[in-house]
């Protein structure tokens, strides 16, 4: 059937936007005069003919902070064993042990003093311990690992001695026990001993007296008259005898001798000693 031209127009315009709506088109008539095959109409890249526009991808969340990690406590400070004013045979020893690493020349006198102090703080130091010149447990076990058990001429040099058995008479009261033969004096009161330590006594020309006695006068920076020489903290018990500390006697040990004083050697232990006596103490010098 022969269609009119302005119908086969409209048709083809019909058919043109029937083919939009569907995703396609129609291709023109070729020169042959055969009709176009529909062409699809392509949308977005990577996307399905015909298919919606596809949606925006969201952007990636911001990623979650980490955790807060909390602070490490401090690891607890070692446990002090003995520091300046200490006395006995632990610190004795303790200062055996430092003589045999050269920190320290004086004693051993079994009591803790300024010297002692400054040789443990020199140790630390090197170790890269805390310097705090006090033993404690991880100072004691370095300073163990690094030396031998030191035997009974290091603990007691330049025939120092234990301390004695305390003489009966000092058992009671307030006393100053002083044993010749151990050379030490012990502080007792009570019969209880409060502290202990290394003396030096007179030569055989200037002995020292023996017996009880008390003390009748202290004097903490006394200098002798009769030998111009200094008597620091001393306790006067008979005539010109006193107990009292002596620098020769930390300088050289038992090779001098006093003009009959009690000579002692540690001066910390001694000072201490010298706030606690009192006037009137007794004082018992015996073998």
């Amino acid at each position: 059937m022969r269609i009119p031209g302005r119908t086969a127009v409209l048709l083809l315009a019909s058919a043109a936007a029937l083919a939009a709506l569907c995703g396609c088109t129609v291709r023109p008539a070729d020169a042959d005069g055969k009709r176009g095959l529909p062409v699809q109409v392509q949308g977005p890249a990577g996307s399905a003919p015909g298919s919606p526009p596809a949606r925006p991808t969201p952007a990636p969340a911001a990623p979650a902070a980490p955790p807060t990690r909390r602070a490490t406590p401090a690891a607890p400070a070692p446990r002090v064993l003995w520091s300046r004013g200490d006395s006995g045979p632990a610190v004795r020893e303790l200062q055996a042990r430092l003589r045999q690493l050269a920190w320290l020349t004086a004693g051993p006198t079994g009591s803790y003093g300024a010297l002692t102090e400054q040789a443990v703080r020199g140790f630390q130091g090197r170790r890269g311990l805390p310097r705090t010149g006090a033993t404690d447990a991880v100072t004691w076990q370095r300073l163990v690992a690094m030396t031998r058990p030191p035997g009974p001429g290091e603990l007691y040099p330049m025939a120092g001695r234990p301390a004695a058995a305390p003489d009966p008479r000092c058992r009671t009261g307030r006393v100053l026990c002083i044993g010749k033969t151990s050379r030490t004096l012990r502080w007792m009161v009570d019969g209880q001993t409060l502290s202990t330590m290394a003396v030096r006594f007179g030569t055989q020309y200037t002995p020292t007296r023996e017996g009880v006695f008390h003390i009748y006068w202290k004097s903490r920076h006394h200098v002798s008259t009769l030998y111009d020489a200094p008597m620091p903290y001393a306790m006067f018990f008979s005539g010109g005898q006193a107990v009292h500390y002596s620098y020769d006697f930390a300088a050289r040990g038992y090779a001098g001798g006093s003009h009959g004083c009690v000579n002692v050697r540690d001066e910390t232990a001694i000072a201490r000693l010298f706030a606690q006596v009192r006037v009137g103490d007794k004082v018992v010098v015996h073998r």
